[in-house]
């Protein structure tokens, strides 16, 4: 009998932004106008649906390990470890770093209970824009106010960018990450580095 041979299937994944690693890295600008933009790839994204006040919703909380959100913009947790982004009364997104193993405790805290937890890390991507000129980047194109007094770290809400929906989340006072739907990652990316090229020469007085 042949022997068989276990193949890792991890080494062929692909990015949806693997193809624009240089222009991410040559779009960067330095300096007290400085913006940078990098991709976060493979993250665990777990989408919850529960409604609040049933047992389901606080079995759910608990098992996240840092609750649900309870209002439009708040997260619960924090970008270093699992965080959970508020996407309507009764749904949330789940997000945390490569590899985390939530899935699981989440479908048994759910049970047959009725709710919906769904692995969607295949759905979206991560890209972080950050550095002195990252807000000025985005309002070229986001309908959102996004100044500190209305949108302060830690908040994350459903907005847009230009003509693409995203997931919108303030991480840092100079840091944002969004989260566009993989196919419409490469449009986002691009718009993104075309916005920050003006932050590469003085600013004309």
């Amino acid at each position: 009998m042949a022997e068989q041979v276990l193949v890792d299937v991890s080494v062929l994944r692909t990015s949806p932004l693997a193809h624009l690693a240089s222009a991410l890295e040559q779009g960067s600008v330095a300096g007290e106008r400085g913006v940078t933009l990098r991709e976060i790839a493979f993250t665990t994204q777990i989408g919850v649906r529960a409604e609040p006040g049933t047992e389901a919703h606080a079995a759910l909380a608990s098992a996240t390990g840092v609750g649900l959100p309870a209002a439009v913009g708040q997260v619960a947790g924090g970008v270093e470890g699992t965080a959970v982004l508020w996407s309507g009364p009764d749904e949330f997104l789940v997000v945390a770093p490569e590899g985390t193993e939530l899935l699981g405790d989440l479908n048994e805290a759910l049970g047959q209970a009725p709710g919906q937890v769904v692995d969607l890390s295949a759905n979206r991507t991560v890209i972080e824009l950050s550095g002195p000129s990252a807000r000025l980047v985005l309002e070229k194109g986001c309908p959102a106010d996004l100044h500190p007094r209305s949108f302060g770290v830690g908040t994350a809400i459903t907005t847009a960018l230009g003509p693409v929906p995203v997931l919108l989340w303030k991480t840092a006072a100079d840091t944002f990450r969004l989260l566009p739907r993989a196919s419409f990652a490469d449009y986002t990316t691009r718009w993104l580095l075309d916005a920050m090229t003006e932050f590469a020469s003085p600013p004309v007085d």
